[in-house]
């Protein structure tokens, strides 16, 4: 395996591993509101925001998100 690719794979890991924080924290903040529904939005994008305020991570993280956020906005060619 190449350096590129193991760097590729550590990162693909690393924002795996914040994304499964952010989620237990957003579960976290929906028990603790009675698991009133509706707000799934906003307790995951509270719980991102504290999992990333002190996290060095958290630059990867993004561009990560931003990287298959423009990926996924491309149309696939082919047949």
């Amino acid at each position: 395996m190449d350096v590129d690719t193991r760097r590729k794979k550590q990162q693909a890991l690393m924002t795996e591993l914040l994304e499964r924080k952010i989620r237990l924290h957003a579960q976290h903040l929906y028990n603790q509101r009675g698991q009133a529904e509706g707000l799934a939005l906003q307790d995951w994008v509270e719980a991102e925001s504290k999992v990333l305020e002190n996290s060095i991570l958290a630059p990867l993280y993004r561009k990560t998100r931003e990287d298959n956020r423009s990926s996924s906005d491309t149309p696939e060619t082919g047949g």
